[in-house]
């Protein structure tokens, strides 16, 4: 059997890709990929930059059927969104209509005008909301941060937790806390127990390590924990081109597999299941 990679995290000009849903679907065939999703960022109930506008989601969701009727029998489509957890605002409920979920927090509290505060936006954004909200304590935005997720897993919990440490960001360039610290690995130690019991798919995210960030999203020593722990993974590029379809796959599926992973899940005849891989892709 011919090893094959599936993709479900991604992003077009619906929000904040650069080409169009079709351009993507003739990427991946190119590829090989068997099975691919789209992830926009979905609508949240303020003005970004970077989220599908609400009276677009129709249009994306009617755009991904056509291609699911044009392509059927060459790959499997998938209509998802990776829909920020807002509490109160948004979240997986608010969108039933789609096929898959992946569940991310990128706004953390509000500044005193009452504006989000964006995780994952320039060094400038961040350290902007570090100060104005947290007073420069980064050790209080990483509990804010990892208790929003929580929340998450325990009252709207996605078919995938999304780059489950993006707070870290920018600690390469700017050295904001030591992932070796206790309070950290205590931290870290209580929200893979909520993971693990949420029974929730974990993403292992290429994208900090393609884009110079920092690492995957989880650090390798948290990706040692989960597989102690024995929580499920799927492996995400987290694309905003279609060059990046396949952005560190190789790589980071060769690091999983020296940590002693032997499944990867992928969303596959309309259900999450797992499959054996290698560096080659997964074997359906």
């Amino acid at each position: 059997m011919k090893p094959a990679w599936t993709v479900f995290h991604t992003h077009t000009h619906f929000c904040d890709g650069k080409s169009q849903l079709e351009q993507y679907i003739e990427a991946a065939i190119e590829l090989g990929i068997k099975a691919y999703g789209f992830s926009s960022h979905s609508p949240v109930p303020f003005d970004t930059t970077w989220n599908i506008k609400r009276e677009k989601l129709k249009d994306y969701l009617k755009e991904i059927e056509r291609l699911k009727d044009k392509y059927k029998g060459r790959i499997q489509i998938y209509a998802g969104l990776e829909v920020d957890y807002i509490p109160e605002e948004c979240g997986v409920h608010s969108f039933p209509q789609i096929d898959y979920s992946i569940g991310s927090v990128h706004f953390v509290e509000q500044n005193d005008e009452g504006e989000y505060w964006e995780i994952d936006n320039t060094k400038t954004v961040f350290r902007k909301g570090l100060k104005e909200i947290f007073e420069d304590d980064i050790k209080a935005a990483v509990e804010d941060y990892i208790a929003l997720n929580i929340e998450m897993l325990q009252n709207d919990t996605p078919d995938v937790l999304g780059h489950l440490d993006k707070i870290k960001m920018h600690n390469t360039t700017e050295k904001l806390f030591d992932e070796n610290d206790k309070w950290y690995q205590d931290l870290m130690t209580e929200y893979l127990e909520e993971i693990k019991a949420s029974k929730v798919i974990a993403e292992v995210n290429t994208r900090g390590l393609y884009k110079g960030y920092s690492d995957l999203y989880p650090s390798p020593w948290v990706l040692k924990r989960m597989k102690e722990m024995k929580i499920p993974i799927t492996l995400q590029s987290d694309a905003h081109t279609t060059g990046e379809i396949l952005k560190g796959f190789t790589e980071t599926a060769k690091i999983l597999k020296e940590i002693g992973f032997t499944e990867l899940y992928s969303l596959w005849d309309n259900k999450w299941q797992p499959f054996n891989f290698d560096e080659r892709g997964l074997f359906i």
